[in-house]
């Protein structure tokens, strides 16, 4: 399903028309909805970096909101996950920012600047040397209401939770009769439920950390 198709569909189960932005204001709200009830392998990311010698702090990514895993990457290749600790952790086990050594802890410090939104990790111990890290992380993809394409991997792989979730944003914003908007609700979690089988089951019945979101799939 791609956008027109998206929109047309709203208009026409609701017997209503929107404007253009009320559209995508119903779309956006039902894509974050949907992506922080469930976290698709499939729409993950993952980038490269490199730390500093002698500073505990690494930049996050601008599209960052939460992180699957940090890993090392050393010289020959090999890769050394580091574990996720809370910043008082990293603060007690590593209460010397000079004592350095290779990363092995890593934290969410927050924004580090004048731009709050910004945010940074904190490594422990501080790095002795200029490491390669890897990152993989959730971020919020491209909405299809402003993708160049119109689509989006939602619309194309799973567009009822995508209709169901905007329908009830729209009816919502109408000030619809309950007994339809409980309609809307009920196929919305009907979808969501499907969803999270293959989001939060199927895609992760290998994840190797017990710490990521998994449902049992039968």
């Amino acid at each position: 399903m791609n956008y027109s198709e998206l929109t047309t569909a709203i208009q026409d189960y609701t017997e209503n028309s929107f404007s253009a932005a009320d559209l995508a204001m119903f779309v956006e709200q039902a894509e974050q909805r949907i992506f922080n009830s469930i976290q698709f392998p499939s729409l993950r990311k993952n980038v490269t970096g490199t730390t500093t010698s002698g500073i505990s702090y690494l930049a996050c990514p601008i599209d960052f909101l939460s992180a699957y895993s940090m890993a090392v990457i050393a010289d020959s290749g090999e890769f050394t996950f580091l574990l996720n600790k809370d910043v008082n952790f990293i603060r007690e086990a590593y209460p010397t920012p000079s004592s350095t050594g290779t990363p092995k802890h890593y934290a969410l410090f927050g924004p580090r600047s004048t731009v709050q939104t910004e945010l940074t990790f904190i490594l422990g111990p501080t790095p002795d040397a200029d490491y390669n890290i890897e990152l993989h992380y959730f971020y919020y993809p491209e909405s299809i209401t402003t993708a160049a394409s119109g689509t989006s991997w939602l619309g194309d792989n799973f567009d009822p939770i995508l209709l169901y979730g905007s329908l009830v944003e729209a009816y919502t914003f109408m000030k619809g009769e309950p007994d339809m908007l409980q309609l809307y609700n009920g196929k919305y979690n009907e979808a969501l439920q499907l969803a999270k089988r293959l989001g939060d089951g199927l895609e992760r019945q290998d994840a190797y950390r017990s710490g990521q979101a998994r449902v049992p799939v039968t």
